[in-house]
């Protein structure tokens, strides 16, 4: 997923198939509205992450690091927003 930037915002894992691709973006608008949808990380080296979760606690996608707390916290803004702007295209 990327911002209206062009930036990276969540990298995806891999899907078994096509159907598993449409099943999981069929549900992004509420799984990124659902707040235990997000891990938050920190590495060993104190940059920031979060994953995106299913609802069975599924990792379906990463983000890239980010320097600060705030940046990632905005990261998960952009990643709501931008699904929430390609629901009404």
């Amino acid at each position: 997923m990327k911002s209206a930037s062009g930036g990276t915002i969540l990298n995806s894992v891999e899907f078994t198939s096509e159907d598993a691709v449409n099943q999981t973006t069929s549900k992004l608008d509420d799984l990124v509205n659902k707040p235990s949808s997000f891990e938050r990380t920190t590495n060993h080296s104190g940059q920031f992450q979060f994953n995106l979760r299913d609802n069975n606690g599924k990792i379906i996608g990463q983000s890239l690091l980010y320097d600060s707390e705030a940046g990632m916290e905005n990261g998960i803004k952009n990643l709501r927003e931008s699904i929430s702007s390609a629901k009404t295209l």
